[in-house]
């Protein structure tokens, strides 16, 4: 996995401006995002971090453009989502962006080959086989290729993922609590793989979590507190996240 150019880290991959998400309307309108400006620079491993109910999986779904914003935008790279059709946004999240869900969301009849690149089978790509058996190799993946989802453990099944949303050489990966069904040993093996891919191909990931030693593995950690972006830290430790967690009463 050391063929693809990474993009600089001081590039600015994803961006939300001004953005504000309200569910519901009228008086019982609840108030999930507030004015938040939040740059995503590439290279970089960012974790959102936040208590229960402070924005912070409504804001990676909004800029993974999963969701949509009240007012406020969304851009990846100078793309503004908010200019897009239906057809164009689902065009730019399969061919710019990763996606792994603490769900796993394989596919339960295809191998794990297949699932891995049913992306690119679906946007009618090639999968490069240069770059797939770098992504498979450092996943550990090498022996697993032909199992089904239901003969892989939960550990597995979630490499399988990461592998999925690797092997397009996406933009950016967005990681949703990736780790929230694994045990603690598969949980610190998933998020190694993730920092290497950061750290060896310069792949750009944004994951939300609320697990310190999780976000540890980050390079930077953005906090959120009732749909605000309330702090940041740079080179978090688990020890400093929880300190700053209980700050925020999360």
């Amino acid at each position: 996995m050391n063929d693809a150019a990474p993009v600089a880290a001081s590039t600015t991959v994803a961006r939300a401006e001004q953005a504000t998400k309200y569910y519901g309307i009228g008086d019982t309108a609840v108030c999930a995002l507030a004015e938040v400006d939040v740059d995503i620079h590439g290279s970089r491993y960012t974790a959102i971090m936040g208590p229960s109910g402070s924005g912070k999986s409504t804001l990676m779904h909004c800029l993974a453009g999963l969701d949509t914003l009240t007012s406020g935008r969304i851009l990846i790279g100078d793309t503004d989502l908010s200019t897009l059709s239906d057809k164009e946004l689902t065009l730019l999240r399969r061919e710019r962006i990763g996606f792994v869900f603490q769900a796993f969301n394989l596919i339960p009849t295809l191998t794990a080959e297949e699932n891995i690149k049913l992306p690119a089978l679906l946007g009618g790509r090639e999968t490069d086989k240069g770059w797939f058996d770098g992504v498979v190799s450092t996943v550990g993946l090498g022996d697993r290729l032909t199992h089904r989802p239901s003969e892989l453990s939960g550990g597995q099944q979630q490499r399988v993922a990461v592998a999925r949303a690797l092997a397009q050489r996406p933009e950016i990966v967005f990681a949703d609590e990736p780790t929230g069904n694994l045990d603690s040993r598969a949980s610190a093996e998933i998020l190694g793989f993730m920092r290497a891919a950061v750290d060896d191909v310069g792949q750009t990931i944004v994951m939300v979590t609320h697990e310190p030693f999780a976000a540890a593995y980050a390079d930077r950690v953005v906090f959120l507190g009732d749909g605000r972006v309330v702090d940041e830290m740079d080179e978090p430790t688990e020890g400093t996240v929880l300190d700053r967690l209980k700050s925020l009463g999360g």
